[in-house]
């Protein structure tokens, strides 16, 4: 089989593999900052989520592991919300940290790609942005790990997206002095982990001959370059003792796909979709590497360009995903108590509808620049009581998507070597 075929057949974009990937050990700079903890976790609510529907719960509370109030949903679309187990959360979110009910995604075309490298690059994009280019400035990966400790390891570094298209390029930039020596392992589990793929990597003694050279031709083309037109020669790599625990990582998440045990992992009544899967092996990565900053994002959302109850329901799974994803860490040694997590949507949508109308008699939403609410995002950052403010909401408007990157640099105690090169701000209102 050729490799392109292969490739196409299993569903496997370039870039779709982490190992074995091998990276210099070591950054170049210290932190010299005093750190708030010891971990930090950034989930983009992505896809597109509108405040109306959200923080203001205008039909309902439909994100109650993150939000207080038990507002019923909306009469007319409560038929299309799926079953889901209670929160996985005691509490909450909005009780163990601060949230920002009128943060904003301020400058730029709301595009989510825009979005997505606005919020981890902290810079503002504009129209000329393109899909085929890695980013102009440096991601927070890079970001954290030149300037950062320079014991940690690119171990310590995860972009876990929910599709291998376009999002992958963002774990590091074309930025002089940054790029793939400072990247985060990247990985998409819909995709590394679907149906398509598994059966071709579940058994690497099943390869031999031919298939075992063609095994290795796909491996140094996966490790060696995103293609898709980028202008990188090789992507971000691990030393071989990190790669080697990633392996063997992957290879017990195959036999457990392959057993059947994870096929609903949550025992989700209405199953789990792609969000709360990508949720699932954040946390898995989380257990077993307990990385000091892991991005992770969600997308369901964006059905609400044809379908408004879906998007609406989307948004419960997301939240679900989010409040069990804070439990993992709550229960994990090493992550409970020393972990702040932060959550916000990389864009808004319309306030004014599209032409499709849903099941429900719903109409749809889009997101262009030209409606000011498509720029309207929440922002909620949750951590330990000694360093985040617990039960603290800002109504007015605050925070925009530019300061989340230098808000986890100031966590993690970097934020002092990179004078100058991030414009946006500490959110220091959330922190005690």
């Amino acid at each position: 089989m050729k490799r392109r075929e292969f490739i196409r057949k299993t569903g496997m974009a370039a870039g779709a593999m982490v190992l074995p990937y091998v990276l210099p050990g070591g950054s170049l700079f210290a932190s010299t900052g005093s750190r708030k903890a010891n971990h930090v976790v950034f989930c983009m609510f992505a896809g597109g989520v509108r405040n109306l529907e959200s923080v203001h719960k205008n039909d309902g509370n439909l994100m109650p592991s993150m939000l207080n109030g038990n507002e019923s949903i909306s009469s007319d679309i409560v038929s299309s919300m799926s079953d889901l187990p209670s929160p996985a959360v005691s509490s909450p979110l909005q009780n163990f940290g601060t949230l920002y009910k009128e943060f904003r995604y301020d400058q730029g075309p709301t595009g989510h790609f825009n979005g997505h490298t606005t919020a981890i690059t902290g810079q503002y994009t504009n129209s000329s942005l393109s899909l085929l280019e890695r980013p102009s400035y440096p991601t927070v990966f890079e970001l954290y790990r030149k300037h950062n400790t320079p014991s940690m390891s690119a171990l310590n570094s995860w972009w876990i997206t929910h599709t291998n298209n376009l999002y992958p390029i963002l774990n590091y930039s074309n930025y002089a002095g940054y790029g793939p020596t400072y990247g985060a392992n990247q990985l998409s589990p819909n995709d590394l982990f679907s149906s398509r793929t598994v059966p071709n990597l579940i058994n690497k003694n099943n390869f031999s001959g031919n298939n075992k050279e063609l095994q290795d031709d796909i491996r140094k083309f996966m490790n060696n370059n995103f293609g898709g037109g980028l202008n990188a020669s090789a992507g971000m790599k691990n030393d071989t003792e990190d790669a080697e625990k990633i392996e063997n990582w992957i290879d017990k998440v195959l036999q457990d796909i392959s057993s059947g045990s994870l096929n609903n992992p949550w025992n989700i009544p209405s199953y789990m979709n792609g969000d709360m899967y990508n949720i699932y092996f954040a946390e898995e990565v989380l257990k077993q590497f307990q990385p000091e900053l892991l991005v992770v994002n969600m997308f369901g959302v964006d059905t609400c360009h044809t379908d408004f109850s879906g998007y609406c329901n989307a948004m419960r799974r997301a939240d679900w995903a989010v409040g069990h994803l804070w439990d993992t860490i709550q229960n994990t040694p090493g992550l409970a108590n020393d972990t702040v997590l932060i959550v916000a949507p990389e864009i808004g949508r319309n306030g004014t509808p599209n032409s499709i109308v849903d099941a429900n008699g719903r109409p749809a939403l889009d997101h262009t620049n030209s409606d000011p609410m498509s720029k309207e995002i929440f922002c909620l950052v949750a951590g330990p009581p000694s360093v985040v403010n617990q039960g603290k909401v800002i109504s007015q408007e605050a925070g925009r998507s530019i300061d989340i990157v230098p808000t986890i640099a100031n966590i993690l105690g970097f934020d002092s070597e990179i004078p100058g090169l991030l414009p946006g701000n500490v959110l220091h209102d959330a922190f005690i």
